[in-house]
């Protein structure tokens, strides 16, 4: 954004510095201001004036945190830096989520492996109660050297998974054809980290390493661009926003890394397990360039 000229207008001026002050709200996260830590007995800590929040695992109990606001649509991003060296048996996961018996939920879960074998990212999307959409990739990157920026875009034509502003993942919205889809349940964000030994890491072979306890994972940087749902109604009717991510779609080069990704890097899609599925594949399924 360039600064206003000398010679302009002191309305020009006013409208501007209002502008970059909305601008630098719209982009300032705080962990105190935008979530509650919600278990773990103090095993969630928010540090650096509330810019950073880490998250620990040990043999007594994992922990997790939850936004303060709840959402219907938007556009979310956290940057994580993943539980390093032998991090088996653990689960650090990044989702959005409803409460109750037929709620909605899209996940990031992050599944541990041991020292030098890759994380594998384990994606699924809820939509009244089920679930049952697994994909599976592995990243092209180490995870737990740096932090990396995992977002979710969720609007009413489609669900897209990003990694590093990559696509990895798309849902599309087929109600039409009778399968259901996320838009009525406003969700929160959630992030926890927890032990799943039994399932997380080769289906249960490798199981957890205490002795490598506490285990721990990094949150920074979240960013949402999203409609915030209170009393009933939704901040986007009530405001003018810049709502783009509403309509926001893959273009032609978005549509071509996320084939580069799962030709690459996808270790397992629910609709080509055969097996798992014998009465027939869900519908959604049956699309070209399905789900």
């Amino acid at each position: 954004m360039a600064p206003f000229n000398v010679g302009s207008s002191s309305k020009q001026a006013v409208v501007w510095l209002v502008f970059s002050v909305l601008a630098i709200t719209a982009s300032a996260s705080n962990f105190y201001q935008d979530f509650d830590t919600t278990w773990g007995n103090g095993r969630a800590k928010v540090l650096n004036n509330g810019q950073l929040l880490t998250l620990s695992l040990d043999r007594d109990s994992g922990s997790g945190f939850q936004s303060k606001n709840e959402y219907l649509f938007g556009k979310f991003d956290m940057q994580i830096k993943l539980v390093p060296g032998n991090s088996a048996g653990t689960v650090t996961a990044y989702y959005l989520s409803s409460q109750g018996s037929t709620h909605d939920e899209i996940d990031f879960e992050f599944l541990g492996n041991l020292s030098g074998d890759p994380y594998i990212v384990h994606t699924n999307v809820y939509a009244q109660g089920k679930g049952d959409r697994e994909q599976q990739f592995y990243l092209w990157f180490d995870p737990t050297k740096d932090f990396h920026t995992y977002t979710i875009l969720w609007n009413p034509q489609h669900i897209v998974f990003y990694v590093d502003g990559t696509p990895i993942r798309e849902f599309k919205n087929r109600e039409g054809t009778g399968v259901p889809y996320p838009k009525n349940q406003p969700m929160r964000v959630y992030s926890s980290l927890w032990d799943a030994e039994d399932w997380a890491t080769r289906g249960g072979l490798i199981k957890t390493d205490w002795t490598q306890a506490p285990f721990t994972a990094s949150f920074k940087n979240f960013s949402s661009n999203a409609c915030v749902w209170s009393s009933g109604s939704s901040s986007c009717s009530s405001r003018p926003s810049n709502n783009s991510w509403m309509s926001q779609e893959l273009d032609g080069a978005g549509e071509e890394r996320l084939r580069w990704v799962q030709k690459n890097y996808m270790v397992y899609n629910y609709c080509a397990d055969l097996k798992r599925f014998p009465q027939g594949l869900p519908p959604e399924c049956s699309f070209r360039g399905a789900p």
